[in-house]
């Protein structure tokens, strides 16, 4: 008897293989987070798309995320948890060839809500999928390689960012800016490319991994549930865990029709959890973490630092955020989640106000030029202007002290304008930038092109009239470039964000998910509780370029800021401690009853 309690060599490289599929699920996550920030300078810069698509290009991943979450609970109780994560991966492969061979918006979001779709399944069945198949003992290893490989992904895309980059600059050296314009369309398109790997890999382990006992038996499968079971567990520990599982579908089967409608989201043990985690979920994303980590090279960029040391900052950002949740994944189990939510919630508040008031030093000497620039407009109501130093200086020349204040100085500019009702914004552009595209507004990127688009970018908006409507610019925001040392201290506090998060809400948002949910809704709890997630975060990536044009970088952290004040809040002060407790008296603290001892 007694070897059949302990785990044989197969068994042990059979969890370990366990764990490494679950980390390729984390990996291509990543992956989908974090390959957006490095190839979004070049697209940029060789696209012609304004803030606008850009932004959507950007948040297309979270509406893909936002569409399959909300579907993903019931997926995997239908085709199974095995059969779901292969086809997350199938997705996700897909949607590398249609970005990377894309030429024009539709596209490129085509792919990218295809990726955002693979990692709204991602997120919820490989966590569902460990949760049902490790042992209680590896299960936290489980989360941990998960969360770890997820932050590498995002590690590994910006590694790939920087080998471009440094490329980039090379080419920059030449002085041919129709030969960089040419290399950095390669460079966005082979970035995507370089992904491509871990997606094939994590097909062909899903493919290779067991079906979740638990779902099998939930399926009347029996012989299958242990079979699966027997490749993980003893046949004492399979045996035992059988037992639990008929006993618990047996007690399924003798409640009636009237307790079983009972036990939905509307009692009071799930309601409480079930909206802490969705505020938590919010509040994590509210942080700006997405954002602040897919338009990192443009912040550092903006800040001051140069295009190689802007990539380089990326680097050290997803490093800090792989390092240090390594520590919270030791931590978690010692001091708690708590603890380390309420730590991490402080820490960015703090590191998100200091990048805020570094920013509006310089963003304080805005000039606005649009007068100046509204007499430009040509008489078929469209403007094409370069904007370099000489440019620069005509402007700032007709904008008095103030304007002349920043002549000789590296100044950036972008420009609001309307067509009738229609809003648009151009994409920020540096004077010593050789290769920036021309400043171009015409009438077919701001208005939209049929009634259906018209009435979701303004349902109040006249288009008729937006047709034939002037070109009205609106503001011609000059701002000087800061400093090499301002790019350097928002870089630093940027680090100290992505550390303080990664220490407490990067590690503890997926176990708020799985110990916060009861077994019974797991399924369907984490699907709408990461719905809610994605809807924030697709909400402030969708608008966080055009934001960043009218009100500055400076107002955006700012109100990144207040939002995790809430954050800070609600983990200090209404979220339990979980730490050592079972899922069963969680849920007693919830239902109201005291810990029996």
């Amino acid at each position: 008897m007694p070897e059949t309690l302990t785990p044989g060599a197969g068994t042990r490289r059979y969890n370990w293989f366990l764990l490494l599929v679950a980390g390729l699920g984390g990996l291509l996550y990543g992956i989908d987070v974090g390959i957006i920030a490095g190839a979004l300078p070049y697209l940029q810069a060789t696209s012609g798309l304004s803030p606008e698509k850009l932004s959507f290009i950007v948040a297309a991943v979270l509406l893909g995320s936002v569409i399959s979450t909300l579907f993903a609970g019931l997926l995997a109780d239908w085709m199974g948890r095995k059969w779901l994560m292969a086809v997350s991966g199938i997705l996700f492969v897909a949607s590398i060839p249609i970005i990377a061979l894309s030429h024009g918006y539709n596209p490129l979001i085509l792919g990218r809500i295809l990726q955002g779709i693979s990692a709204g399944l991602i997120g919820v069945v490989v966590p569902l999928y460990l949760a049902e198949c490790l042992s209680a003992s590896d299960r936290g290893k489980g989360t941990g390689v998960f969360q770890w490989l997820l932050t590498f992904g995002i590690v590994a895309a910006a590694l790939i960012a920087i080998y471009f980059s440094i490329r980039v600059e090379a080419v920059s050296k030449l002085g041919d800016p129709g030969q960089l314009r040419a290399f950095k369309d390669y460079a966005w398109r082979s970035i995507f490319w370089f992904s491509l790997p871990p997606g094939v890999l994590f097909v062909a382990g899903s493919l290779a991994v067991a079906e979740s006992p638990r779902w099998l038996h939930r399926k009347g499968r029996v012989a299958e549930a242990r079979t699966a079971l027997l490749r993980s567990r003893t046949p004492a520990e399979a045996d035992l865990e059988m037992e639990e599982m008929a006993r618990t579908a047996d007690s399924e089967k003798a409640r009636g029709p009237g307790e079983r409608a009972k036990d939905s989201l509307l009692r009071r043990k799930y309601v409480v959890p079930f909206l802490l985690a969705c505020v938590i979920l919010a509040c994590n994303q509210a942080t700006g973490v997405n954002s602040i980590i897919g338009y990192n090279t443009n912040i550092l960029l903006q800040a001051g630092l140069s295009d190689v040391a802007a990539h380089w900052g990326y680097v050290v950002l997803t490093s800090v955020n792989f390092l240090l949740t390594m520590v919270g994944v030791v931590l978690v189990d010692r001091r708690g989640r708590k603890f380390l939510l309420s730590l991490g919630s402080a820490g960015i508040i703090v590191s998100l106000l200091a990048v805020g008031l570094v920013f509006r030093s310089s963003e304080s000497q805005r000039v606005d030029c649009s007068r100046a620039l509204q007499a430009s407009v040509g008489a078929d109501q469209s403007l094409g202007v370069p904007f370099n130093d000489a440019e620069a200086a005509r402007l700032l020349q007709s904008s008095g002290g103030a304007g002349r204040a920043l002549l000789g100085k590296p100044v950036t500019m972008i420009v609001i304008y309307a067509y009738g009702d229609f809003r648009s914004a151009t994409n920020v552009t540096r004077s010593d930038d050789a290769a920036a595209a021309p400043v171009s507004i015409t009438r077919e990127g701001c208005v939209p092109p049929n009634k259906v688009t018209a009435f979701f970018s303004n349902p109040f908006a006249d288009l008729d009239q937006a047709r034939n409507a002037p070109l009205r610019i609106e503001n011609a925001l000059i701002t000087p470039v800061p400093s090499a040392r301002s790019g350097w201290l928002t870089a630093l506090f940027t680090f100290s964000f992505m550390g303080f998060f990664a220490v407490g809400p990067g590690v503890c948002v997926w176990l708020a998910l799985s110990e916060l949910m009861p077994t019974r809704i797991r399924s369907n709890g984490m699907s709408i509780a990461l719905l809610v997630n994605q809807a924030v975060s697709t909400t402030i990536a969708a608008t966080f370029l055009p934001t960043v044009g009218r009100y500055g970088y400076s107002t955006v952290f700012f109100a990144f800021a207040g939002s995790t004040v809430i954050y800070f809040v609600t983990a200090a002060f209404f979220l339990p401690e979980t730490k050592g407790k079972t899922l069963e008296e969680i849920e007693q603290h919830f239902e109201g009853h005291p810990r029996e001892t």
